[in-house]
């Protein structure tokens, strides 16, 4: 078991199985093309600049008088109306753009949002400061964790979620401290006596909450950052704890120096975390972070000997670069399990899709007309909406919104981990989105409009080798559709559903007539019941 690089051409299985854990698009032109690249052909493909295609979120109310680019304007952020609304207008912003390419930007973006959790919909402030929020993850997703948590911590929506703008030296709030040790970098170990984590104490949680006093939410945003050129916060010297900071035998009995200018305030913050990542257990935590977003939720101490131990190691060296650790893991003949003869512990396959992966997997290979932001923006923001607050709620997936600051319980909750979005409270998300899709209406409740309507005739017409033979058909939907091929009984399982109890001559018949006359009253609700089928099987459920 090793990280040696893997340097064989992909293939489809192994192409399948890093686009579904690194990318948004999961077309089979992606796939097809990907399975022509060795691991660090295409990992340096995921990483080449994609720009968004829709440049900044669009409000198209009040009707009459739109806020249009609001997130652009130098009005008070918390003057325009809608704020909920907002919000969720940025979340599509994102999604959207992230749909339109083949890119880890989104993935990791997304992973720096579990390891620095805000959520959009409780206690993250103005709808402009979320967007500011969003966009500062998605600058440091190929960039340096350690810089970012320097600049989280003047991040508006993160000042407001985590109270921090609330932490005066007279006052001290210790919320932000205590989430930054215990959830976002080096994270609580074993205790080992009273109010001692191994990794820190609550000493250094309250050390750490004078260091971040005095730093504040600037409404305005006329402060600007040098290094991202976004919105950042502001500090108040009066505010401040100018006295020394002395942390405990954790962190070697370091003394930080108190300061009563700016620019000591910014060196505290400076050495408060460097001091942080200089211990290998920041490394250690990030890394298995890393670990279980990207290749599986639990290993064996094999694994953290030489795997986790070995990419941590290497994330320290690097300073905290992301990208050298990320591509190191992403190449490996580990990832792809390609690196020991054990059966029984494979990767591929081994992680319950989350609803989000579910939805862009479903959209991307089945080429979903979505409508667009901007020349159909009612469409548009309504078939957002029944992605947003109808099947992810219901899959247990509010986007950008976790129920705690710990974030999505599949991340970070033993011992179900992954397991945690499919359940008996899921499920029924899960199963009625391919119906919605299908249908063009809200499954999940209403049966209303959702403005999009999944062709699948004409999908299979168009991308399939076979279609009027129902197991070639059959056996070549499931190559792309799932992480391993599938068994005979399986493709006769299927087989069934297509043919409704007749020989396969009536399918081959049925396929040819719609082709003669382009009328799929026929073939389409057979096709439809059964890409239903394929959709809701347990093994498209596993990536």
């Amino acid at each position: 078991m090793n990280l040696d690089q893997h340097t064989q051409t992909l293939g489809l299985r192994k192409a399948k199985h890093l686009l579904r854990r690194t990318s948004f698009d999961y077309s089979k032109e992606t796939l097809s093309a990907f399975a022509l690249l060795t691991p660090e052909q295409a990992f340096d493909k995921l990483i080449e600049d994609q720009p968004n295609l829709w440049s900044e979120p669009y409000d198209p109310r009040p009707e009459g008088n739109p806020d249009g680019n609001w997130t652009s304007s130098t009005q008070d952020p918390r003057s325009f109306s809608s704020q909920p609304r907002k919000r969720r207008i940025i979340t599509s912003w994102w999604w959207y753009n992230g749909m339109q390419q083949n890119s880890l930007k989104q993935k990791l973006t997304f992973f720096l949002h579990t390891s620095f959790t805000v959520s959009k919909d409780d206690g993250s402030g103005a709808a402009t400061h979320f967007y500011d929020h969003l966009r500062l993850l998605e600058h440091y997703a190929f960039g340096n964790i350690k810089t970012l948590s320097k600049k989280i911590t003047f991040d508006n929506s993160m000042l407001d979620y985590l109270d921090n703008t609330q932490n005066n030296a007279n006052n001290p709030n210790e919320n932000y401290s205590r989430e930054f040790l215990e959830l976002f970098t080096i994270l609580k170990a074993e205790q080992v006596g009273s109010g001692d984590y191994t990794n820190y104490t609550e000493i250094d949680v309250q050390q750490a909450a004078k260091v971040f006093s005095g730093i504040k939410i600037k409404t305005n945003r006329q402060l600007v950052d040098s290094d991202t050129n976004l919105p950042k916060g502001e500090i108040n010297i009066n505010k401040h704890d100018k006295n020394d900071k002395t942390f405990s035998h954790a962190f070697d009995n370091t003394v930080i120096t108190g300061s009563d200018t700016e620019e000591g305030i910014l060196q505290e913050l400076d050495d408060f975390v460097e001091m942080v990542f200089s211990k290998e257990a920041t490394a250690i935590s990030f890394t298995r972070k890393l670990y279980r977003y990207f290749v599986k939720s639990e290993w064996e101490a094999d694994i953290e000997e030489n795997i986790i131990k070995p990419l941590a190691l290497e994330l320290k060296d690097n300073n905290y670069e992301i990208l050298p650790t990320v591509k190191k893991l992403l190449t490996s003949q580990h990832f792809y399990d390609s690196d020991d003869t054990n059966e029984s512990d494979e990767i591929i396959g081994s992680i319950v899709k989350s609803p989000l992966q579910l939805l862009n997997e479903v959209i991307s290979f089945f080429k979903l007309d979505i409508p667009h932001p901007l020349t159909q923006a009612d469409y548009f923001y309504k078939f957002f909406n029944f992605i947003h607050s109808f099947y992810l709620n219901t899959a247990g997936m509010t986007l950008w919104a976790p129920d705690s600051v710990a974030g999505y319980p599949a991340h970070y909750q033993s011992p179900d981990f992954d397991r945690h979005w499919f359940s008996s409270n899921t499920v029924l998300g899960r199963y009625k989105l391919i119906e919605s899709l299908l249908s063009g209406r809200n499954k999940i409740r209403n049966n209303a409009r959702i403005h999009a309507e999944l062709d699948i005739p004409t999908f299979i017409k168009e991308n399939m080798s076979q279609p009027s033979l129902a197991t070639e058909l059959i056996t070549e939907l499931a190559d792309y559709l799932y992480s391993e091929p599938i068994s005979d009984e399986r493709k006769t399982y299927f087989a069934e559903n297509l043919l409704e109890g007749f020989p396969d001559y009536y399918w081959t018949n049925a396929w040819l007539g719609y082709e003669g006359s382009n009328d799929d009253t026929v073939v389409k609700p057979r096709l439809n019941a059964l890409i239903t089928q394929m959709v809701n099987a347990p093994e498209f459920q596993l990536m």
